[in-house]
């Protein structure tokens, strides 16, 4: 009785403090004023104007509540320039006059017993690095600097044997001024006057662009190429795709001091080149040409790295407007809506789309050369998921990632914005995506639903994190059977069975087509985008097999990354050439 007394008393000091402190807040506010009706919501009680977002200028386009967002902001180019010039003809001094100064060395030719050796002993004494040509001339002018600077990194740099090494800086007072030196490896000198492969000059060039940002205000920078680096245009292309690409620094969704911009200062950049017969206009349009593919993987980074809240099906529209509008007219846009889709009956895509806040967009670039004789029509589709939640097979990992099942849409995309820019001749190209997320909602497809693609499959939905390849299924029935296109390939973040078969840095390819494997195969080794070709086990399509349905849409726990393959067959003529690029693994880099 005495406690329940005390805790009765307690609770009455309690109501008449609270009380009291009410009263006070109603006193002291013009909210609780009689001339408010004591409503909280009223006029005098909203933020003022200098917190009201409306008002102030929003770092990046997003959606508003009531809105989705309707475009993606692009990154801007860099404004440095590139310019390729002859050192033979140059002077010492001409090389000097620089913030910034490279000298491109490659590492002395070895037999395989001296390889062998150095395998054994990486600690071994590293000769000399004996400068040759306008780096002879160099080095002399400086006194020896250069020989010095790689002989105290010999450890280290090891005269330039990886390429894309580095010494570090070495700063030289010239006239009251201090100059920056360093040597870039371009590693082992080719052997029997091979000509060097483009996967070293992009890893070079990569190095380049990187000392420009690392060294702060440099506003100019000229690089010395040896001999064996030719000013062919071939040469000078691939070094101005990857220095522009290294350029690339992503800061549509940071402010202020976590905005990095990648060398800031610099203005010009000088290649003086040894050897080569081409001529300045030839170089010239190679660095163009460079460039315009650099711009490329520009957009293809930029539809990557946006996030939902930015990019979906009407905004990724939008951007393929906007490749158009700036093609100077070499590509036309075609935007299929819901409408159309039904249309052409496709059923597969829809599916996927009707879970979405957004409506479907099917995106269709026709790129034709202005003159000159068609002489080939290719098809290029990409999986345009802008966001991947599994739908109700929900996914359980990586979600946060899910943002990148749009890379074969991104890497669609950044080729018709370079190919628009470098209007190739003799072909005529079709980059097709079928754009929407893969959500949950009470439109939503849920597992055993049997869709119908475009060519008259049904397909039972075993389960719906296997929703990419509904998508690609009528994107290549169009590029097929409408387009007529006569060969094809697909891009795709399609299994992690991809992933797990080869690692983040290999895709896999799978096509029936011999010559097509090896273009493809080609043109890997020259850009470094490395890949593999995979089995198509025709047996495997057992696994596919449906109790209700023509198929479905997912094989057995093992071997996915063929059973999707084998999937996206039923959709492209048997004859035509047609290859699959699982790009799960390449597709994001942390």
């Amino acid at each position: 009785e005495t406690l329940r007394r005390e805790n009765a008393d307690v609770l009455g000091l309690r109501r008449r403090v609270k009380s009291k402190a009410c009263g006070m807040a109603a006193s002291s506010s013009p909210a609780f004023s009689p001339s408010s009706s004591n409503s909280v919501f009223s006029s005098s009680s909203r933020p003022s104007s200098s917190l009201n977002m409306a008002e102030k200028e929003r770092p990046f386009t997003t959606w508003t509540f009531d809105k989705h967002c309707e475009t993606m902001d692009w990154t801007p180019e860099p404004t440095a320039s590139l310019s390729a010039v002859d050192a033979s003809a140059s002077a010492v001094a001409e090389l000097q006059d620089a913030d910034l100064v490279v000298v491109g060395v490659f590492a002395p030719v070895k037999d395989d017993d001296e390889e062998d050796e150095d395998a054994k002993a990486e600690e071994k004494e590293v000769d000399p690095i004996e400068f040759v040509g306008k780096a002879k001339e160099l080095d002399e002018a400086l006194g020896g600097a250069l020989t010095d600077l790689a002989a105290e990194n010999g450890k280290e740099f090891r005269n330039g044997g990886e390429a894309g090494s580095a010494t570090p800086v070495m700063r030289v007072i010239e006239g009251g001024k201090a100059k920056r030196y360093l040597l870039l490896g371009l590693g082992p000198q080719p052997k029997d006057d091979k000509p060097i492969e483009s996967t070293t000059l992009m890893k070079a060039a990569a190095a380049i662009a990187t000392a420009c940002h690392d060294q702060k205000k440099v506003a100019s920078c000229n690089i010395l190429l040896p001999t064996a680096i030719a000013s062919t245009p071939s040469n000078v292309q691939d070094i101005s795709t990857a220095f522009y690409s290294n350029l690339y620094s992503d800061n549509r969704y940071r402010t202020g001091k976590k905005v990095v911009k990648m060398a800031e200062s610099l203005d010009a950049v000088k290649l003086f080149m040894e050897s080569g017969t081409a001529s300045s206009d030839d170089l010239a349009a190679s660095i163009t040409t460079g460039k315009q593919i650099a711009k490329g993987v520009s957009l293809t980074k930029d539809i990557v790295n946006a996030p939902h809240n930015v990019l979906n099906s009407m905004s990724l529209a939008d951007t393929a407007k906007r490749i158009a509008e700036q093609s100077g007219g070499s590509i036309t846009c075609t935007i299929l809506d819901k409408k159309d889709c039904e249309e052409r009956g496709m059923g597969a895509y829809l599916g996927v789309a009707r879970g979405s806040e957004t409506e479907p967009q099917f995106i269709h670039l026709t790129y034709k050369p202005s003159e000159g004789d068609i002489k080939k029509k290719v098809g290029v589709i990409g999986k345009g998921l802008l966001f991947d939640t599994g739908g109700y097979n929900i996914k359980t990992s990586m979600m946060e990632l899910m943002k990148f099942d749009c890379g074969g849409a991104a890497a669609v995309l950044g080729a018709a914005r370079a190919v628009g820019d470098m209007q190739p001749e003799g072909v005529e190209a079709h980059f097709i995506v079928a754009a929407c997320e893969n959500m949950i909602s009470g439109r939503a497809v849920v597992p055993s639903d049997v869709l119908t693609a475009s060519n008259g499959k049904t397909i039972e939905v075993l389960n719906t994190d296997a929703e990419g390849r509904l998508t690609l299924a009528d994107a290549l029935v169009y590029a097929d059977k409408e387009l007529g296109c006569e060969s094809i390939i697909e891009l795709s973040t399609l299994t992690g069975a991809c992933m797990i078969s080869l690692g983040k840095k290999i895709c896999g390819v799978w096509t029936d087509d011999d010559d097509l494997a090896k273009s493809l195969e080609d043109v890997s080794k020259v850009t470094g985008d490395k890949s593999w070709r995979m089995p198509l086990a025709k047996e495997y399509n057992e696994l596919l097999k449906s109790k209700i349905a023509d198929i479905s849409n997912l094989g057995g726990p093992y071997g996915g990354a063929i059973t999707a393959a084998l999937f996206l067959q039923n959709f492209v003529s048997k004859k035509k050439p047609f290859a699959h690029l699982d790009i799960a693994g390449p597709v994001w880099d942390d």
